[in-house]
């Protein structure tokens, strides 16, 4: 653990509803105590049904806000998101290239309501370009297959795609199971030292908008606080299924409700959520 509170920077698009990308990362971030800075890689007009309009930011501009920050306050991790268009993915390769800091990719193609948020053009480039530099990438299935070419349908092909994904250069993957069938949700951690597969109970609910930006930027503040990975994932998937086992119960019933981000941040003892008393106290001082 440091001495100081960990930075990290947030290379993400904003989502207008507050459950997932910038907002749910700096919330996340803020319930581990650690300091977050961003550059915005795109506004969006979202809610939890979908995403009704993207405007994405100019390289350029996003290439800037990134140098203010590295050269100024510095960054222990940068936690990648949303990118948008290959323009950008090329200034943040350029970016992080040789950066000494842990670098976390969640490489964010598609929307919880379905929406794309990748052009199909930038594929190629983020796969080529930014995975190999990454230090841990965080697919879920869908994301898994498009960087690997493999049909994931259970753990083991789970496991299999993030071992190629190891030989394209990254360091470590976290592979998501969630879209995987089952009574139990399965994450795989696989590195050069193997592969730690992760079990945890299945929770049937729609509330589940901006899970992903939260498990990488969870492992993001954690991992700027001195953690090794191993725990930082852990302690990540613990957050995120506390996270939405108390959902605010925010949003259209049709839709895809946000997580509740704001845990570690209630009382210990005192704290009611809509599910209860705060689920998450047993870990609330887990980063001091």
């Amino acid at each position: 653990m440091t001495d100081s509170q960990g930075r990290v920077l947030i290379i993400a698009g904003s989502d207008s509803s507050g459950g997932a990308g910038i907002q749910a990362d700096i919330k996340t971030c803020a319930a581990f105590g650690a300091y977050t800075m961003t550059a915005i890689t795109a506004v969006t007009a979202q809610n939890t049904v979908g995403v009704q309009a993207v405007e994405m930011m100019p390289a350029t501009l996003v290439k800037q806000q990134i140098e203010s920050c590295l050269s100024d306050i510095g960054a222990d991790v940068v936690k990648i998101g949303m990118l948008g268009t290959k323009e950008i993915i090329e200034v943040v390769a350029e970016a992080v290239d040789e950066l000494d800091a842990f670098v976390i990719l969640d490489p964010v193609a598609v929307a919880t309501s379905g929406d794309a948020l990748l052009d199909e053009d930038a594929l190629e480039v983020l796969r080529d370009k930014l995975l190999p530099l990454a230090d841990l990438v965080t697919p879920n299935v869908p994301e898994a297959e498009l960087l690997t070419g493999l049909n994931i349908e259970d753990v083991d092909d789970l496991t299999k795609a993030g071992d190629v994904l190891l030989e394209k250069g990254v360091y470590a993957a976290l592979m998501k199971g969630g879209h995987l069938s089952g009574k139990s949700v399965v994450d795989v951690l696989v590195s050069e030292e193997g592969a730690n597969i992760m079990s945890g109970p299945r929770l049937h609910t729609r509330h589940t908008h901006g899970t992903g930006c939260t498990l990488a930027s969870a492992v993001a503040a954690n991992m700027a606080l001195g953690l090794d990975l191993d725990e930082a994932v852990m302690r990540a998937r613990e957050f995120v299924f506390e996270a939405i086992r108390s959902a605010p119960g925010f949003g259209s019933t049709k839709g895809h409700g946000p997580l509740n981000h704001g845990l570690a941040l209630m009382e210990e003892e005192e704290a009611e959520t809509p599910a209860g008393k705060n689920p998450f106290a047993a870990l609330k001082g887990l980063t001091t």
